[in-house]
């Protein structure tokens, strides 16, 4: 979704490029992709992913595949991901490989290291930063080499509304959380903050498209609050669920309303 509000953007502003936005596209995925098997991988070697696991099945604590394998599996996609990526230096010059190497790295620090962000609360400020800044603001600039207000609103507010994903993940897992010390924000904030966290985060990312108002983009400032009306819905249920294997079905709702949000805005875009 960043992908395609990033090429929304550049469609507005005449800049639009098939090509980098091909590779930035595939990029993306494959670094997402990276994403889960590493932290399949850690959580499990870590000890977080416990027989009462209450999320999705996951591949290496089923032992469907052995954690060295996927290991190596997270290292080869991400080669790949960089040679394909590579080729962004031909639009936007040397300086990609520094971006190239702030998102693998990223991708790592996640949920390893001696530091991992998702264990010491910090996991919702990556996904605003790898979701939403870092995927809007680079496609936007590798197809027209520049960075703009309306790219950095779009980019903020889009990976704000992506971190309910990781916010209902989390709320689900707290209690199994805090026993295995993967200090969320949640574990650290309590429940409640979880609760008014998830819906103020939709709220607050509404309100910054509201600038578009100021940027002559007058429909991606109207068409965004329309998603508060399945945010709302969804955040009623997540309270009234509140615990158990059936805040699974908040984490699927969560992850519909972000690309609800993302074509919202996109649109809005493309209109004005």
């Amino acid at each position: 979704m960043p992908v395609i509000l990033a090429c929304a953007l550049t469609i507005h502003a005449g800049k639009f490029q098939a090509i980098p936005a091909a590779i930035c596209l595939v990029f993306a995925i494959l670094v997402q992709i990276v994403s889960n098997f590493l932290n399949d991988y850690y959580d499990f070697i870590k000890g977080s992913d416990r027989s009462d696991r209450l999320g999705p099945e996951r591949a290496v604590a089923k032992g469907w595949i052995s954690p060295s394998k996927m290991l190596r599996a997270s290292i080869l996609l991400i080669l790949v991901a960089c040679i394909l990526g590579s080729a962004l230096i031909y639009y936007a010059g040397w300086q990609m490989i520094f971006v190239g190497i702030a998102v693998c790295l990223g991708a790592f620090a996640y949920s390893s290291g001696p530091y991992p962000l998702a264990y010491h609360g910090l996991g919702d400020i990556c996904v605003v930063v790898f979701y939403g800044i870092v995927p809007v603001g680079f496609t936007y600039y590798v197809q027209s080499l520049d960075w703009t207000i309306a790219t950095t609103i779009a980019g903020v507010s889009i990976g704000i509304v992506a971190t309910n994903i990781l916010v209902a993940n989390n709320f689900r897992d707290r209690k199994e959380d805090k026993i295995s010390n993967k200090n969320t924000s949640i574990v650290l904030l309590g429940e409640q903050f979880g609760i008014w966290f998830y819906l103020s985060n939709g709220i607050i990312a509404v309100l910054l498209t509201t600038f578009f108002y100021c940027l002559q983009m007058p429909l991606a400032a109207i068409l965004p609050p329309l998603y508060l009306i399945a945010h709302i819905r969804t955040w009623k249920k997540m309270r009234k669920i509140y615990q158990g294997k059936d805040l699974n079905s908040i984490l699927e709702e969560s992850a519909k309303n972000t690309i609800f949000f993302g074509l919202l805005l996109s649109i809005g875009i493309l209109l004005s």
